[in-house]
């Protein structure tokens, strides 16, 4: 036969006592009761502080979160901005072109080549203009400042557009102001 050693257990042997990690603190013969305790207060404890870090660290993304939000919102025309400079710059040089020739069809061409330029930085942004002018009054789109009776036009059509409309994607930024045909 094999010769047992005092800690070795085999199959079908019962241990003779539990590790002592699984000691009942009530019942392993401890003077203090409620030595266990101590151990769930420490963890206890460090629960409580990883729960405050956990904390501090979401208020601070929260913090940054809203820093770096705000500072995009600051600065999101910036691009629109730069990009309208250069218009600005040729409206100065067809004024300075206009106070120096007594040509005023130069300076009609100049404002027209400017606007064409002005338009094209806006659709680049996704700015367009809002078509008005001979389609339904839409009061979405559009702002009635006037009815006119017309036996040229249905009721309800656009028939004059006093100021021009422009969205940005699908959301009005300002709506066109226009006439709008009435019953004669």
């Amino acid at each position: 036969m094999s010769e047992k050693k005092p800690h070795e257990t085999h199959a079908g042997d019962k241990p003779d006592a539990a590790p002592a990690e699984f000691d009942d603190p009530a019942t392993s013969g401890s003077d203090d009761p409620l030595a266990g305790d101590a151990d769930l207060r420490d963890q206890l404890e460090e629960a409580r502080e990883r729960g405050l870090r956990l904390q501090a660290e979401w208020d601070n993304f929260r913090k940054r979160a809203r820093r770096e939000l705000d500072e995009e919102r600051r600065y999101a025309d910036l691009r629109l901005l730069g990009d309208l400079l250069p218009v600005i710059d040729n409206m100065q040089r067809a004024i300075d072109a206009a106070t120096k020739s007594a040509d005023a069809g130069g300076l009609l061409e100049g404002f027209k080549l400017v606007k064409q330029q002005l338009e094209n930085v806006l659709s680049q942004h996704n700015c367009t203009q809002i078509k008005a002018l001979h389609e339904p009054f839409d009061p979405h789109l559009h702002e009635a400042i006037l009815q006119q009776p017309s036996a040229e036009y249905p009721p309800n059509t656009v028939i004059l557009v006093a100021r021009e409309g422009y969205l940005l994607h699908d959301r009005v930024i300002r709506p066109a102001q226009v006439i709008v045909a009435a019953a004669p």
